[in-house]
């Protein structure tokens, strides 16, 4: 019987981790699914490991093995840089692994990136000794099934999700019984040009549509702003609390889905206590692995399929960067380009990068010239569709480059706008005689 063997495998978090020696990866659980008292009974052993390497995407927790006084005996390696461990990424006592978020799996099962210990949060096991993984399936069951060793920290308030998001109690070699909440994910302070952007993108979306959003406040505004569309769907790698507020409003169906109907295809969620408890045992959400969600020949099999993601800055031939500030690692490349190609390619898609004009108070344009030098191209100008500030939509797709930077300077804000013609005509983007006429 299962339960036996549960009993055999229970134990404390500082013996559970006694199975990570000097030397291995440890992947651990990202998002709200952290299992914080595994990664802190880890952090206990420090004095006696060197050379641990901790894998993840962005965590809510401290992070504590990328501090100073840890060097030489953990490491971590981030596929998507949280706040957490973004000073440790860019002073080079942590590193970044810039990759679409849909291949990461294929690392793990590749060999390429193989991984001695998977750290998960689960639920306690159902009646037939299954564990779900809760807040997120993301890149952490196709680790663990991979993984030599697998440890869980299970849970009683982790919220039981449905999908392909369980792990059986013989798959794993220890497990550590906890009560704890989730650590929350907070919204963004939200600006006036969020909302203005967010109304030019609802304005966009037409009812029907399946939609995918990214983090920061734009999305979050974006969402609001649909509770008035009809039969909405979701196919996100990501789920915030405003999709609990666009289902309970009616907005949200999926009833006009061409996969998977009426059901919100995820990876994670990242919000608050109010989602962990909506996403509980309800059967409208289904977790895949990321590999999955953010496969983009799945992703376009929705018709009508909107992507909206962010950019720090976009040049004026349509190159997005999104995850560096210049040199300087920033967050992530993470599902943008996936979700943007498979919005493409669906029938009716509509993929969508939004920013603010401008950053640093008004003092700086993040439509510019060029990138900053050595920022990272996370979204080709080629891959680019529209591009949205509060001042309009512009859309780039099949135009040619004086095209784009006339249609870029017209949504760039005013006070920057004379400045981006004299360098677009420097760059021979178009000639003095053919700059747009003042706005």
């Amino acid at each position: 019987m299962w339960r036996d063997l549960y009993r055999s495998k229970l134990t404390s978090a500082d013996e559970a981790v006694r199975i990570v020696g000097s030397g291995d990866r440890v992947h651990v659980h990202q998002g709200c699914s952290e299992p914080e008292e595994l990664v802190a009974a880890l952090m206990r052993r420090a004095p006696e490991l060197t050379d641990v390497e901790i894998v993840h995407c962005a965590t809510m927790g401290t992070a504590d093995y990328t501090r100073p006084e840890f060097e030489g005996h953990f490491r971590h390696a981030a596929f998507f840089i949280g706040g957490n461990v973004r000073e440790a990424v860019q002073c080079s006592r942590a590193d970044y692994i810039p990759i679409f978020l849909s291949e990461i799996e294929g690392l793990f099962e590749s060999g390429a990136m193989p991984i001695d210990v998977s750290l998960l949060q689960c639920t306690p096991p159902d009646n037939y000794g299954y564990m779900s993984l809760g807040a997120g399936v993301d890149i952490a069951l196709t680790a663990a099934r991979h993984s030599k060793r697998v440890i869980v920290e299970i849970n009683d308030q982790c919220p039981r999700t449905f999908g392909d998001c369980f792990i059986h109690v013989r798959d794993v070699d220890a497990m550590v019984e906890c009560s704890h909440p989730l650590p929350e994910y907070r919204s963004h302070e939200v600006a006036p040009a969020d909302e203005r952007i967010a109304a030019q993108i609802a304005n966009l979306i037409p009812d029907g549509a399946t939609i995918q959003t990214g983090i920061g406040a734009v999305p979050d505004c974006v969402l609001r702003n649909l509770r008035g569309h009809k039969d909405l769907g979701a196919h996100s790698e990501m789920c915030s609390d405003g999709f609990v507020d666009l289902i309970e409003s009616g907005a949200l169906t999926g009833a006009r889905k061409t996969l998977h109907s009426r059901k919100v295809i995820t990876g994670f969620v990242l919000g608050t206590k109010r989602l962990f408890n909506f996403i509980h045992e309800n059967p409208i959400f289904e977790f895949h692995p990321t590999s999955y969600v953010n496969d983009p020949f799945i992703i376009a099999q929705n018709e009508r399929m909107v992507a909206i993601n962010s950019a720090i800055e976009i040049d004026l031939t349509g190159q997005v960067c999104a995850d560096s500030l210049g040199p300087r690692p920033y967050s992530g490349i993470g599902g943008q380009v996936d979700f943007i190609r498979g919005a493409a390619r669906s029938k009716g898609g509509l993929p969508v990068i939004a920013l603010p004009s401008t950053a640093k108070k008004g003092s700086v344009s993040r439509i510019t010239p060029q990138l900053k030098t050595a920022a990272g191209v996370v979204t080709s100008r080629g891959d680019v569709h529209y591009v949205v500030t509060e001042f309009g939509a512009a859309n780039l797709h099949g135009k040619t480059i004086r095209q784009r930077a006339e249609s870029l300077i017209q949504i760039a804000h005013p006070h920057f706008r004379s400045e981006l013609e004299r360098a677009a005509i420097e760059l021979g983007y178009f000639s003095s005689q053919s700059v747009p006429a003042a706005r």
